[in-house]
């Protein structure tokens, strides 16, 4: 009745039939990856790494599941090691570990609240404390509350948003500063939603805009430094996060409003994160790539 998502290879047009997913919807943020149906494709068996991260360390925040699995997976594949910050997702943090280390590279499960000041430098310090250096910051994690009024928008609502979502851009990154070089790069996870706004989620959009403007500002801050900043900003995307945050019926449709008319897979995105951490981007900086299915946006 629910078609399985398209295997990858499979060639979709915007004529072709949407893509549903069968209804269902967990009562908990973060969600977990293991109980959805199906489950979300973070690995592209097509995608041969080429060393271009080779000798890296990178600390991936969300890497237990969705999007930043996926990075996770294409960063291990490139020859980095990664440190992943989540807050307690152990069942898909074990399973992202198995698939990095079977790549051949070492991961370093890092439990905990990001929303703590404290914590996200504990994070710099243990990685560093793993693996001799940091190159790489991705700043991912993220939580969304859809309401239909403002008016629903809770005081805790709204700070659990912001203190998630925003809040460890500025507690990672200046923890991490004193250990980055020349040729390091942070990139950001921002959303679609920034550009073309999102009725059901204003505070969420609102944080996924302040990460367009963290990334724009920071890049001009650092770029005599050797140091570049930028974001990824994805549509909608087959992730814990939908399943936690909308509903059963919601769910069924997921990205079909988009020109390709269907939501995108974590792998979709994860060469982005790659290109953006690796040489290939070392005349970009203070930009957002946008992966959404052909949603046009202003930058």
């Amino acid at each position: 009745m629910y078609p399985m998502y398209p295997y990858i290879g499979y060639k979709t047009t915007c004529e072709e039939m949407p893509i549903s997913f069968p209804p269902q919807h967990q009562d908990r943020q973060p969600g977990f990856e293991y109980l959805m149906v199906p489950r979300p494709i973070f690995d592209n068996p097509h995608y041969l790494g080429s060393s271009k991260l080779q000798g890296k360390v990178a600390i991936i925040t969300g890497g237990d599941s969705g999007i930043g699995r996926a990075v996770a997976v294409a960063f291990a594949k490139e020859g980095a090691d990664v440190a992943i910050p989540y807050l307690d997702e152990h069942v898909d943090a074990e399973e992202t570990r198995a698939v990095v280390e079977g790549y051949g590279s070492r991961c370093l499960l890092l439990p905990g609240d990001l929303r703590d000041e404290a914590w996200c430098h504990e994070v710099v310090q243990q990685t560093l404390a793993c693996f001799g250096q940091l190159d790489v910051l991705i700043i991912n994690q993220g939580v969304q509350f859809p309401q239909t009024s403002i008016l629903d928008i809770s005081r805790q609502q709204l700070e659990d948003t912001y203190r998630t979502n925003i809040y460890p851009c500025f507690f990672l990154t200046q923890a991490a500063l004193p250990h980055l070089k020349s040729g390091s790069s942070i990139i950001s996870t921002t959303s679609v939603t920034a550009y073309a706004g999102a009725p059901l989620l204003v505070d969420y959009s609102s944080t996924k805009g302040a990460i367009v403007s963290f990334t724009r500002s920071l890049s001009l801050q650092l770029v005599s430094s050797g140091i570049r900043v930028n974001a990824v900003a994805p549509g909608p995307i087959w992730t814990p996060l939908q399943v936690s945050s909308y509903t059963t019926d919601y769910i069924t449709t997921l990205g079909n409003d988009t020109p390709m008319r269907r939501a995108g897979q974590p792998f979709e995105l994860a060469p982005t994160y790659v290109y953006l951490a690796s040489d290939d981007s070392r005349y970009v900086t203070g930009q957002v790539l946008h992966v959404n299915g052909g949603t046009m946006t202003e930058t």
